[in-house]
């Protein structure tokens, strides 16, 4: 195959809702470059991008996917991505490794919520945007609604490029108001006849046409001259401005295709390799030292991976981007975040499941290579003697966790390897082994994507799995002072057990003052702080701990075993066994026996004694609270707010945004549970929500009497 120069590279994310026809375009593209002979078809699951068996058994793709095509002399790497929003790493790999984007409307529904969605990304990371409304040889499509949906969501810097002559099951033909042709295609589609624009059209593609001039003289200003002089713009002035507008994001060409027929596809296909930026001609990638790096192949070589996925016959499969340089089979290079040398065996261009051999990769390019020792997903690799590191790739929060148990007691240690090597290939899917919760947690984007994960470890792995409710990780503290003392007294024979402690808890805030004096039933309980310990909690909050012991009624030496049965009932609260915190104790008094005191004695009368303390003080469960942001469509609005206040929300603002409803509410976790699910329910699947952590607040009274109880009859049963 060719050794492709970076200024002959290409590098583009195929983006769309579920069903827009990314996957159908991307074998189109693929079968008119000549990489395949025969193009797959979804329903028969046989194309090269939705290979996987989960993707044949669900019916729509999971992974992200890397192809390649050559036209035009030019090389076309694409990334074809999920539409789901349940897998929307997918997407996000993409644009970190890509420089335009295609976005796939479907004609029969214009745009959606995850359209919406995954064009703020393209915002996020300033991604140019090729609209691509597909399927218009759909019976229900609508071209008119489709454009209106666009204007609506995205502003009128989306311009009309070509339309369609008629749609429908008799779609055969479209407008080019850049070329000012008709494109008509036999029923087989592929190449297409060219012809001069009917006269019942003129009118319409002389008002488009000019639009578009106008739209591409904006971009530069001597072209803005010329078009004042002329009052147009000849057909390669149009792309020069059209390239500007695309790279400043001040224009966002629409096309019109039928993937299916391969309809369109080969004109779209010479407009990406003549007009959308070259990989040099876009902003330049940052290392964590702030370096530049230009994609030069004469620069060191340098690689970022984007991907790791596990293949069958393969083994471990790594995708990368070559950021600076040339890439050679058998070169040794350096992981700059292991510090460790890898050999970089074997080189491929990869069009889905097929790969192609290649004896070197330049500076743009994207390739694969396989068995490497170490290296994992976001990993920077360098020729000796470069320090290049380019910051690891962002994923959003996770949206829905189940607690995931091994069907067979004696698989744990199995399951624990599938659930890291599932991270490692989506880094959505968050492992999390949690020793408060008694519960191995697997966090993701929602039901769908974490029901997908559990076919692929049953059915790829072999391994039956259960999905459990998972514990909240409440909190404990209290609310008021509270006094108590504790003698822990033992005598079996030989040296006995004798500890003594009094003390005295309130709720701790930051800044308080040194204690001095405590009243608790008319008498007074001075202080004299002799040290303190400030404990900065690992699940969150403070433990500040004061000896407060005047005239040696307890030796120092036994502080910290007292400290140690605090910290010991911190780490399974009195009420629920969850963490304690934000408490300070002070240790005020107590006694010692000359022969029987020792550290286990004062371990368990400090225990014993906070334990008392402790439900004397006003005692609360807090709960973990999450800030949500939910985008719904208009019609869909009342009966989400219905749903969020069964769900102990506080709606916290309400906004409208590209016409969508945003809204904005603080909600408990434990009432987010199966929430994807629910409201993909309640919109039909037209709504999507963010999630991340906000605070821990107290519950209310009849939430706390329901988990005390709940918590004594544990108790009981063990």
């Amino acid at each position: 195959m060719k050794v492709y120069q970076t200024d002959q590279i290409k590098n583009i994310a195929l983006l769309g809702s579920s069903g827009s026809g990314k996957t159908t375009l991307a074998e189109a593209m693929l079968y008119e470059g000549g990489v395949i002979s025969r193009r797959g078809d979804v329903g028969n699951k046989n194309t090269v991008s939705d290979y996987n068996r989960v993707e044949h058994e669900y019916g729509y793709s999971v992974f992200s996917s890397v192809l390649f095509t050559e036209w035009l002399g030019k090389k076309l790497n694409f990334i074809d991505c999920p539409g789901s929003d349940d897998f929307i790493n997918g997407a996000i790999t993409s644009l970190n490794v890509t420089d335009t984007a295609i976005m796939l409307i479907n004609a029969t529904q214009g745009v959606e919520v995850g359209t919406g969605n995954l064009f703020r990304y393209t915002e996020k990371y300033h991604k140019p945007v090729i609209f691509l409304i597909n399927q218009l040889d759909h019976e229900k499509a609508n071209y008119e609604t489709s454009i209106e949906s666009i204007h609506e969501s995205f502003g009128r810097k989306a311009i009309v490029v070509q339309y369609p002559v008629n749609i429908g099951p008799d779609f055969n033909a479209v407008i080019d108001v850049l070329k000012m042709k008709m494109y008509k295609w036999a029923p087989t589609g592929g190449a297409p006849e060219v012809l001069e624009i009917p006269d019942s059209e003129k009118e319409k593609a002389d008002e488009l046409h000019n639009a578009l001039v106008e739209a591409a003289a904006e971009n530069d200003e001597n072209l803005m001259e010329l078009f004042f002089e002329q009052g147009t713009l000849d057909e390669d002035e149009m792309r020069r401005g059209i390239k500007k507008g695309l790279i400043a994001r001040d224009l966002f060409p629409i096309f019109c295709v039928s993937a299916l027929k391969d309809m369109g596809v080969r004109r779209l296909m010479e407009f990406l390799g003549n007009i959308v930026p070259f990989v040099s001609e876009m902003p330049k990638p940052i290392t964590n030292d702030n370096i530049e790096v230009n994609p030069d192949a004469s620069g060191p070589a340098s690689i970022f991976v984007f991907k790791t996925s596990i293949e069958p016959h393969l083994g471990e499969v790594s995708y990368f981007k070559v950021m600076s340089g040339k890439i050679v089979e058998g070169m040794d290079l350096i992981n700059m975040n292991r510090e460790s040398k890898e050999r970089v065996s074997q080189l491929y261009c990869v069009a889905g499941n097929n790969r192609h051999k290649v004896s070197e990769l330049l500076a743009g390019d994207i390739g694969a290579t396989v068995k490497l020792k170490e290296t994992k997903t976001n990993h920077t690799l360098n020729i000796k003697g470069c320090e290049y590191v380019f910051a690891p790739i962002k994923y959003p929060d996770p949206k829905y966790r189940v607690a995931v148990k091994s069907a067979n007691e004696g698989d744990e240690e199995k399951l624990g390897e599938i659930l890291n090597r599932i991270h490692e290939e989506d880094p959505t899917v968050v492992i999390e082994y949690s020793k408060e919760l008694k519960q191995i947690i697997m966090h993701g984007q929602g039901e769908f994507h974490l029901n997908t994960m559990k076919w692929r470890i049953e059915n790829n792995d072999k391994l039956q799995i259960e999905f459990l409710a998972p514990k909240i990780p409440y909190r404990e503290t209290i609310t008021k002072q509270a006094r108590a003392d504790y003698r822990h007294k033992k005598q079996s024979g030989g040296a006995g057990q004798f500890g003594e402690v009094h003390m005295i808890i309130e709720p701790y805030s930051e800044g308080m003052p040194n204690p001095t004096v405590y009243k608790f039933n008319g008498q007074e309980f001075k202080m004299s702080v002799r040290d303190t310990e400030e404990i900065k909690l690992p699940w969150g909050g403070k433990l500040v701990f004061h000896n407060c012991i005047v005239g040696g009624s307890i030796d120092n030496r036994f502080m910290p075993a007292i400290l140690k049965g605090i910290m010991e009932k911190m780490e399974e609260g009195p009420l629920t066994g969850s963490y304690a915190r934000d408490i300070r104790v002070c240790i005020y008094d107590g006694k010692m026996h000359p022969v029987d005191s020792n550290e286990i004695s004062f371990k368990l009368a400090g225990r014993n004694a906070f334990r008392a303390a402790f439900k004397d003080a006003g005692p609360k469960i807090l709960e973990p609270v999450y800030e949500v942001e939910i985008r719904v469509p208009g019609d869909r609005m009342g009966d989400v707010m219905s749903d969020l206040q069964g769900r102990r929300a506080l709606i916290e603002g309400m906004s409208s945004e590209k016409g969508f409803e945003v809204i904005k509410a603080k909600v408990p976790l434990k009432e987010m549970n199966k929430y994807s699910t629910s409201l993909s329910s309640i919109t039909g699947g037209r709504a999507f929500y963010t999630m991340s952590f906000s605070r821990y607040d107290k519950v209310p009274p009849e939430v706390q009497e329901q988990l005390l109880a709940t918590y004594e009859a544990e108790q009981k049963e063990d």
